[in-house]
């Protein structure tokens, strides 16, 4: 669910009754995909949401899931909240943003500021290629602007 508030917080009640049951193996398989979509959820505007989804590192065997398998986890979870930590609207999910963040960062300090480090060089090359973008449009339009004038 993408749309209705309260059927996301109701599919991750539901999850992490089912993740509470789930196996190291089973959770392996579906690791991917699934800490993908709860990045989508950690940077959700609707704060109930984002606020649900970061109390699943309130869940020690949830935690203990994600550290047996911090290497695959760690980087799609900080990207989302770095995003969050400067995005985010809502204070109390701007504390337990920073509360993740200082998690995982003792989890493991040196796999953290790789991540980190990753995810700077990312963002500054998405600004890059904004400003590529920006420069090009700004050169068309004056391209256009003196094609007009030469018309008239």
């Amino acid at each position: 669910p993408v749309s209705i508030t309260s059927k996301q917080v109701l599919f991750l009640n539901e999850l992490e009754e089912t993740l509470e049951l789930t196996q190291p193996s089973e959770f392996h398989r579906v690791q991917g995909v699934l800490f993908r979509r709860l990045a989508l959820c950690i940077t959700c505007p609707h704060f109930q949401v984002a606020e649900r989804t970061l109390f699943f590192w309130n869940n020690d065997y949830i935690v203990k899931l994600i550290n047996q398998n911090r290497q695959d986890l760690f980087p799609v979870i900080i990207s989302a909240l770095y995003k969050n930590s400067k995005q985010h609207w809502n204070s109390a999910v701007h504390g337990l943003t920073f509360n993740v963040l200082k998690l995982l960062m003792e989890a493991d300090p040196q796999l953290f500021d790789e991540c980190s480090a990753k995810h700077r060089a990312e963002e500054e090359s998405e600004e890059r290629r904004e400003q590529q973008r920006t420069q090009k449009w700004q050169i068309l339009k004056e391209m256009h602007d003196a094609k007009m004038a030469t018309k008239s």
